[in-house]
């Protein structure tokens, strides 16, 4: 009995049951009091009813659709309302006209929408689907934290609003799903008319062996639920119908032929309103996406960037007007911008919020398109900031936008030539298909001058517009991986059409429009194969070994990978390389290491992990998870971190056993480390990394290309000290304060306290000892921590909190403008407070201010917690708490004359050095041990270390508060918790879709060197962003060559000197080659300088034993060689500049 049945038979039961009982009584049915109670009953019933209907849905286990099953009472996302943007929202307008009935060809095309191995059959199977959270949810900001720093709250309830169509569920069908699930829109469904096929198992890292024979759409749904609960996703394996594609807000068609495409798209297109449709296509190395989104589709936000501000500093009277602005950063208009104004003080006429237009824009000025002449005249003030533009598009449907596709999308421009052809190429294909019945052989070079053929003949067809030269060797090459579905190719167009998709249900970012071709020839092997090369083995790489043929299959599987994190883009690598093959034959092996654990915040992205594994180890789960989708994966997780103190780990023996090394991490520091092992071991390095819808992909190969540290991006511009503290002009700087005071508060402090506690001595040794005005701040910290500002009960912090607020949003304030009036000059004579400086109001204190309020609440709550005293349940009561913080009293403020407010902004330190520090501290550590005698002997505190992602630990609540009191200070705008989490947690927007086409595109760069004989022309470097979009592939940059006589280096070189050499020895063999040593290092130590005599006397020592000696190298058992640094010069005394020299004496 389906869930619904049984909530009826219930009610139904509950009411017969009464109204027997009311029978039994022999009422007359003329009986009015009979009429009343028969009312009560019906009413109790329904209560009755619905409270059994609830506890039901808890009790009741939640059944998923598997192996054909059915899960009764559930609608499809057919009973969803549509929800479009861009003029696009409206009523469902359903059809009763089918797919299947529009064309006369359709009858003879053997190729459904579904699958070329599809059932054709005309039955009507029933959707199933799998239960998720059916109701419309918040936004889960733990969850979702890195994706809403990329969409923010209003483009992600537009996704949560969305249901979306997958039709094709081979490996590129299953990366869009995944990515969109995680993305986390309304429901997804599924569609295949086929079953799955030991081939599938190349690139869907849903399917498994025991799959083979299912239908493809059943044997994905039950773990692409796991991805996401709060998304539907239900199943599909009848053929789709008008009626079914009307309940969608977007359809994604991977397997689809061209004929059906076009009706589907036809239909999408005409629909009111427009159902966006995307067609993708992933053939062996090429593939091809389209989109149309309808007649008139409004883009809300281009680009996804903040809108653009600036500081104004003066303002012409003149027509054109002339704006400069501050030169504290670069401005970013361009010209045709349309920009606001607000806050400007003279020329009050520009705060009227009307947008004008800019142009000649300049780094730090920029023209006005307005007559000025007769405005007031600018005196201070002012901020300009970028008015965002919406933007319509018109749409084309398919089969119009086939002949005249307008211009394609370009990505590596040393393929100019290459979309027109591969347009040209998709549709022959699909001809072929056509009258063929099936896709071309791999290796059957018949079946490629077919292709070459047809794709001529409809070359000629295209009259002024054919192409001079159809390339029929890149058709032999189409042709022979037209079946393949690729792992890597289908990891980066899942990431471009999973995008694709959120533009269309949001809004947000710029379309793809509407043709994208791509392809990755070069990453072919470089050798000539035979045809059996490409012949199936009755193995899950067959599609792939119908590309590059069996030896590279071998080659990957032999592979030692050593996978650096196992985060977003670790978790996508670890699938990709389970799928790939690699390290999975009996030689291969691939070594993962992580020291992180995982977080709810991770599960948006980081698809391997699911919420019952919070708090375990990110590389075991993960490990685990990739050896699920392919049970011959060689791999060992470790929980280290990479650097030099785990050395013993990645020992010289490992790295010189590895093949190839990937990065997957997210921090530059650790990137550095890991490219200057990979250069000392000269092994290859797949770098990349995302940054929202950007990402970058580099591949260092020795020898061939620089590496990663060769170039470096400029570091980030850091805000004054000064200006943090006493003249912040926007809310970034009053974040990085809050922060600052939450970390010196709540944690660095309290941690003091504890170090002075657990060994006074010491502790007052140590400062003693440094005797500056650090230490003297620290131990005035400390003695106030634990003297005036103690804390014994909970009305202590409130009266802590209240004082606190009054001493930094009025008490500071008073002070500074007290020393620096608002109309103090500086001693140029120009307005101290001109621009950027803004000038700051005291706050008055309200318990009847929420916001207030907050900060009291939680400034009291974290003080307690680092005191261990309880938080009352009335601490959280507004009206409690306001009565309890209006008791404080809060003593009169009177400005020092002689206050020091550091205004350079070059200083370091906001303390000033004094010739007493001596005895100050002498007279603090005095104090403390009187203070320390009324503590109880254990006494400690409890340190809070700042955790952005638990929301209910109250750290953003006060951070957030901290800094919005400071920005009211400054008439800066204020930000909700989220903006502050993001900002003050540093947190890096990251989305799944741009993870997936990362690591797409460095596998693609992985089969090139696994090949171990392309060029470096073959290798590409990639940077995309996905909002615009933007492709751009390139050569990777050679390294930079040294040369001295007839030898040549690079910084890929080290040379080696074995057999244990004395330092005599190590100078006559740089000498035979032309190079006079006159200075030899070990790490900081010298062991030879042609200025010391006495090193002289070193000539007939061991290298090694000079290293133990005089630089005291402890040399672990597991190393072979010590590294030493040689300054050279040759025999005119030009300075050579020569590779690491390795002295091995094992």
């Amino acid at each position: 009995m389906g869930f619904l049945g049984l909530r009826v038979c219930l009610g139904f039961m509950v009411l017969a049951l009464t109204l027997a009982g009311f029978m039994h009584e022999k009422h007359s049915f003329f009986d009015l009091s009979f009429f009343c109670k028969l009312a009560f009953t019906l009413m109790f019933a329904m209560v009755v009813f619905r409270v059994f209907s609830r506890l039901m849905h808890f009790m009741l286990p939640r059944k998923r659709a598997v192996e054909g099953q059915v899960v009764d009472g559930i609608k499809g996302p057919n009973s969803f309302k549509k929800n479009r943007i861009g003029g696009l929202t409206g009523a469902v307008v359903e059809t009763k006209d089918s797919l299947n009935c529009g064309s006369s060809t359709s009858s003879n095309n053997n190729f459904s929408i579904g699958n070329s191995n599809s059932n054709n059959n005309n039955t009507e199977v029933p959707i199933t689907m799998v239960m998720g959270d059916g109701n419309l949810p918040d936004i889960d900001e733990d969850l979702h934290s890195r994706q809403l720093a990329v969409y923010g709250r209003e483009t992600m309830r537009r996704l949560f609003a969305s249901n979306v169509l997958i039709s094709g569920m081979q490996g590129l069908g299953a990366e869009i799903a995944k990515n969109l699930i995680l993305a986390g829109v309304k429901s997804v469904t599924l569609h295949d008319e086929g079953t799955v096929e030991l081939w599938d198992l190349s690139s869907n890292f849903v399917f498994s062996e025991s799959d083979v024979g299912k239908n493809r759409a059943l044997a994905c749904v039950q773990k692409l639920q796991e991805l996401n609960n709060a998304v539907l996703v239900s199943t599909l394996t009848s053929k789709l119908t008008n009626k079914q594609l009307s309940d969608f807000q977007a359809v994604v068609l991977t397997d689809a032929s061209l004929e059906k495409a076009m009706e589907c798209n036809y239909y999408c297109h005409s629909h009111q309103p427009p159902i966006a449709f995307v067609k993708a296509e992933v053939r062996g190395l090429f593939g091809s996406v389209f989109c149309d989104f309808g007649p008139e589709f409004t883009v809300l936000d281009v680009d996804g960037e903040e809108p653009h501000t600036g500081i104004i500093a003066s303002i012409s009277n003149d027509n054109p007007a002339l704006v400069s602005c501050v030169d504290d950063e670069r401005l970013e208009f361009q010209d045709g911008d349309l920009v606001v104004f607000s806050e400007v003080q003279g020329m009050s006429e520009l705060n009227d919020g009307k947008p004008r237009q800019i142009k000649n824009a300049r780094p730090y000025s920029f023209t006005l398109e307005e007559d000025t002449t007769n405005y007031g005249v600018y005196q201070k003030g002012g901020i300009v900031t970028q008015v965002k533009q919406s933007k319509v598009l018109n749409f084309k449907p398919l089969r119009e936008a086939l002949t005249d596709p307008g211009d394609f999308l370009l990505s590596d421009f040393s393929k100019c030539d290459r979309p027109p052809l591969l347009h040209l190429a998709f549709q022959a294909l699909d001809k072929f298909a056509y009258e063929m019945g099936r896709y071309p052989v791999a290796g059957l070079e018949e079946d490629a001058q077919k292709l070459v053929s047809i794709a001529g003949r409809m070359n000629e067809g295209l009259g002024d517009g054919r192409l001079e030269d159809i390339n029929p060797k890149l058709l032999r090459h189409f042709s022979f991986g037209a079946r393949a579905v690729l792992n890597p190719m289908a990891a980066m167009f899942g990431g471009i059409v999973g995008q694709e998709v959120v533009k269309a249900c949001s809004g947000k970012f710029h379309p793809l429009f509407q043709f994208f071709y791509f392809d990755s020839v070069e990453s072919l092997p470089t050798e000539q194969l035979e045809s059996s090369d490409f012949a199936p083995v009755n193995s899950r790489y067959d599609a792939q070994i119908s590309v590059f043929g069996s030896k590279l299959q071998k080659k990957m599987e032999a592979a030692k990978v050593y996978l650096v994190g196992s985060g977003a883009l670790g978790c996508e690598f670890l699938k990709n390389l389970a799928l790939m093959g690699v390290s999975c034959g009996s030689q291969g092996k691939l070594t993962v290491t992580d020291d992180d654990v995982i977080e709810k915040s991770n599960l948006s992205r980081q698809f391997l992990f699911r919420d019952w594994n919070i708090g375990q180890a990110k590389s075991t789960v993960a490990a685990a998870a990739a050896v699920a989708i392919n049970p011959h994966l060689h791999i060992e997780a470790l929980q280290n971190r990479v650097g030099p103190e785990t050395e013993n780990v990645f020992d010289d023996t490992f790295w010189e056993n590895l093949t190839a090394v990937i990065n997957a991490l997210d921090n530059v520091n650790a990137r550095l480390y890991v490219d200057q092992r990979c250069l000392y071991f000269q092994k290859p390095l797949l770098e990349s990394g995302t940054l929202g819808a950007k990402c970058n992909t580099q591949v260092v190969i020795p020898h061939l290309t620089e590496n990663y540290g060769a170039s470096r991006d400029p570091p980030e511009k850091q805000a004054p000290m000064c200006t943090v503290h006493s003249f912040p002009h926007n809310i970034d700087h009053c974040l990085t304060w809050a922060r600052s005071e939450f970390e010196g508060l709540l944690e660095k402090i309290p941690t003091e306290v504890n170090a002075y506690l657990s060994n006074p001595v010491e502790y007052a040794s140590s400062m003693r000892n440094a005797g500056d005005a650090q230490a003297r701040d620290t131990l005035e910290h400390v003695l106030e921590c634990l003297d005036r500002e103690r804390c014994e009960t909970f009305q202590d912090c409130i009266t802590w909190a209240r004082l606190k607020f009054e001493d930094y949003f009025a008490n500071r304030v008073k002070q500074l403008i007290y020393t620096f009036p608002e109309d103090a000059a500086t001693s140029t004579g120009t307005p101290f407070w001109s621009a950027p400086k803004r000038f700051p109001y005291p706050l008055q204190f309200s318990s009847s201010d929420p916001s207030h309020l907050h900060y009291i609440m939680a400034a009291s709550i974290l003080r307690a917690e680092t005191f261990g005293i309880p938080t009352p349940d009335w601490a959280k009561d507004p009206r409690k708490l306001a009565e309890a913080v209006d008791k404080v009293m809060v003593p009169e403020f009177q400005p020092k004359k002689d206050a020091k407010i550091v205004t350079d902004e070059k200083a370091t330190s906001l303390s000033s050095a004094s010739v007493d520090d001596g005895a100050v501290i002498n007279e603090l550590i005095s104090k403390l041990e009187q203070c320390c005698s009324t503590l109880l002997p254990d006494f400690r505190m409890k340190p809070i270390q700042f955790e952005k992602d638990d929301d209910t630990n109250y750290h953003m609540d006060l951070i957030a508060a901290l800094a919005n009191m400071r920005a009211r200070n400054y008439s800066i705008p204020e930000v909700d918790k989220l903006k502050a989490k993001f900002i003050a947690g540093r947190i890096i927007p990251a989305i799944a879709t741009t993870t997936a086409m990362a690591t797409g595109l460095v596998c693609l760069e992985l089969y090139k060197f696994l090949d171990g004989q392309h060029k470096l022309e073959d290798y590409r470097n990639a940077f995309a962003n996905l909002a615009l979009p933007l492709f751009s592939m390139a050569e990777p940059v050679p390294p930079k060559v040294f040369k001295h006589r007839e030898m040549s280096w690079t910084v890929w070189d080290r040379w080696v000197l074995k057999g244990n050499p004395t330092l005599g020895e190590l100078i006559q063999w740089l000498k035979d080659k032309g190079l006079n040593a006159y200075s030899i290092s070990c790490g900081s130590c010298l062991l030879f300088n042609s200025m010391f005599s006495r090193h002289k006397e070193r000539m007939d020592k061991k290298v090694l034993d000079l290293a133990r000696e005089v630089a005291k190298v402890e040399i672990p058992p597991y190393r072979r060689h010590l590294d030493v640094v040689v300054a050279c010069e040759d025999d005119e005394g030009n300075d050579i500049d020569i590779p690491l020299v390795s002295v091995y004496f094992r």
